[in-house]
């Protein structure tokens, strides 16, 4: 069966069927969004800190909002 693809979004996301960008998940770990954001992201944090417990500690609800709070 062929996978459709869909074209990438924010931050090189892919988007759903819906045209929705796909959230990322609270347990991927800051080591990963690192590699991805620059290695100052979530500074104080250690790499194995998942971005759930981020999130709530620094009070966002979405990575989104994460990136605009520490600009």
């Amino acid at each position: 069966m062929a996978q459709k693809h869909f074209p990438k979004g924010l931050d090189g996301r892919q988007r759903d069927q819906g045209g929705q960008i796909r959230k990322k998940r609270s347990d991927t770990k800051v080591g990963t969004l690192r590699a991805e954001y620059g290695g100052k992201f979530a500074p104080g944090y250690r790499a194995d800190t998942k971005l759930g417990t981020v999130l709530k500690k620094e009070g966002v609800d979405t990575l989104d909002q994460l990136l605009k709070k520490r600009r």
